[in-house]
């Protein structure tokens, strides 16, 4: 029986800023708190992460969209129709969400809510996770037969109806937000996909 190996410590402190990040955002909580959680005294971290807590959210941030989009590639591999692919994304995260009792949203809002101009690298960082996302899924749209514009268009309303959607189901401590604007956008999709009358 092979042994799961145990976390390092570097391993742990993503751990403890990606969840605090889900579900109290970056401000939310602090240092003390996050090294507590991830079992690691404070020189480690800065050994890790020269820039302190910003560094740590920053790589967390890459982390979270890195895990996601290997997520979406698996989901488009197993399901290569876009429409069917973004039903099934938008329900795995409505039911993390509602498994969690609405507390840990996408950390990827959750910060940006946050972020002021006074966190550049932080707002970059976003910036770049929010684009990776929708040229992810526009590639697929594009694969399935859509033009690129309507591609790309179609992709930012997809990652806004997820973020949005999320948002708004876990201060409503409820799906329904989220699962009205999923039928939504799926009906739009499937009005739009090739074939479908115009």
């Amino acid at each position: 029986m092979t042994e799961t190996p145990i976390p390092g410590t570097r391993e742990r402190l993503m751990a403890a800023m990606t969840d605090a990040l889900r579900r109290r955002g970056l401000h939310g909580i602090g240092l003390t708190e996050l090294l507590a959680q991830a079992g690691a005294p404070k020189g480690v971290l800065y050994h890790h992460f020269p820039g302190g807590k910003t560094e740590l959210a920053v790589a967390a941030i890459h982390d979270v969209v890195d895990r996601m989009l290997r997520g979406l590639d698996v989901l488009l591999s197993t399901t290569p129709d876009p429409i069917e692919a973004t039903r099934r994304w938008m329900a795995s995260a409505t039911a993390r969400l509602e498994g969690s009792g609405f507390e840990s949203g996408c950390p990827l809002a959750t910060v940006a809510l946050e972020s002021t101009p006074d966190d550049p690298v932080l707002r970059a960082a976003l910036d770049v996770a929010f684009a990776r996302m929708r040229n992810r899924i526009a590639q697929a749209l594009e694969e399935a037969g859509e033009p690129t514009d309507h591609a790309r268009g179609l992709a930012a309303l997809i990652v806004a109806t997820y973020e949005g959607g999320l948002l708004q189901a876990r201060v409503a401590q409820s799906t329904e937000p989220i699962t009205h604007a999923t039928q939504a956008l799926l009906g739009l999709l499937t009005s739009r996909s090739p074939g479908a009358s115009r």
